[in-house]
């Protein structure tokens, strides 16, 4: 039977994050320069008719971000290099469709490459980490007592690979954004996921990467990694070309 489609789920937006995100694009696009000193939590929340709970909330996460930054007795500033000392992704499963597309694209570049250089660095003991992430997610499709979270397993699954690659820096920074590509995941983890079959055929694509690592085919890793992610992709109506991922330069595959 063929997995049937979910739908992303819409969710409501709260109101530090509507407020944070208006100021983050005041900030990016020029409307405060690096240094300017933003208005104060009362000017804000007049402005945006919100409390100043809710704009604290959303200046905390301009700093988190490294976008601003607060002077003892002086308010808060536009940073001398905005975003610089940060990234983040929008929290949550992404509710506009570009927004989700862009997800999938930088998972679909980073995943494959990682895939693809996994084949060719892979241990005995990077193999046995992926296979006890597949393990997991089998567990999951079984209905095994205990099994934990199949979206976590999945994120197990895609650092492991990241881990196989023998680049740190590549393993940090799937690691690092694994929590936000989870939100991803999410919807074919689910139970009514599993129940239409969109679990079961992503743990296929799964091990198509995992066998062609095995294998030490770094082309038909990075193939696989590619089907994987544009499959998943197409589960939750966006569409993506595997092209997105290409080497550059013209180099063959």
């Amino acid at each position: 039977m063929a997995a049937a489609r979910l739908q992303p789920i819409n969710r409501p937006q709260r109101l530090s994050d509507a407020v944070g995100a208006a100021l983050e694009k005041r900030i990016r696009t020029g409307g405060w320069v690096p240094g300017e000193r933003l208005p104060t939590e009362a000017q804000l929340g007049a402005q945006f008719a919100v409390s100043r709970a809710v704009v604290r909330e959303a200046i905390a996460r301009l700093k988190a971000d490294g976008l601003v930054h607060s002077r003892q007795g002086a308010g808060v500033f536009v940073a001398a290099r905005p975003g610089a000392a940060a990234f983040r992704m929008s929290a949550g499963t992404p509710a506009a469709g570009h927004d989700a597309r862009d997800v999938f694209e930088l998972r679909l570049i980073v995943e494959a490459a990682a895939a693809e250089r996994a084949a060719a660095q892979r241990t005995p003991e990077a193999l046995a980490r992926i296979a006890d992430a597949l393990a997991a997610m089998d567990a999951v499709l079984d209905g095994v007592a205990g099994s934990g979270d199949g979206a976590g397993a999945d994120d197990a699954f895609h650092c492991a690979v990241a881990a196989a690659s023998g680049n740190p820096l590549i393993h940090r920074f799937i690691e690092f954004v694994s929590q936000e590509f989870s939100a991803s995941r999410q919807p074919t983890w689910s139970r009514d996921g599993v129940d239409c079959g969109l679990a079961r055929a992503s743990q296929g694509e799964h091990r198509a990467v995992f066998e062609a690592i095995v294998a030490g085919d770094p082309a038909a890793a990075r193939a696989a990694a590619e089907q994987h992610i544009v499959s998943a992709a197409a589960r939750l109506g966006v569409a993506l070309s595997p092209q997105v991922a290409a080497p550059i330069d013209g180099e063959e595959r």
